[in-house]
């Protein structure tokens, strides 16, 4: 793979730079990721007690962490450990709802 630009990396919203998603993501694993996210953040805002909070917190850095835009960036990573960071957060965010 070659180096991603600069704009493939971050998003910059507001003057404030995001690291974007991993695009090496398979379309099923990126979709169950935003799934989790979108969960997390959700929670977040309806979160009725602190240990629901936390848990909610805990699904969102997950997910964050899966989708690659917390840790170690993804364009750092060798592509086997870009499918070992989004293998684990679905194994370990899946786990959350069984």
């Amino acid at each position: 793979m070659d180096e991603p630009t600069e704009d493939e990396k971050w998003l910059v919203v507001d003057g404030r730079r995001w690291r974007r998603t991993d695009p090496s993501i398979p379309d099923d694993e990126l979709g169950r990721l935003k799934s989790h996210l979108g969960r997390g953040r959700s929670g977040v805002r309806t979160a009725a007690d602190d240990a629901e909070l936390a848990a909610t917190r805990h699904r969102t850095q997950l997910a964050k962490v899966g989708l690659g835009e917390r840790g170690t960036a993804w364009w750092e990573q060798s592509d086997a450990e870009r499918r070992e960071r989004w293998e684990s957060a679905l194994a370990e965010l899946d786990a959350l709802d069984e």
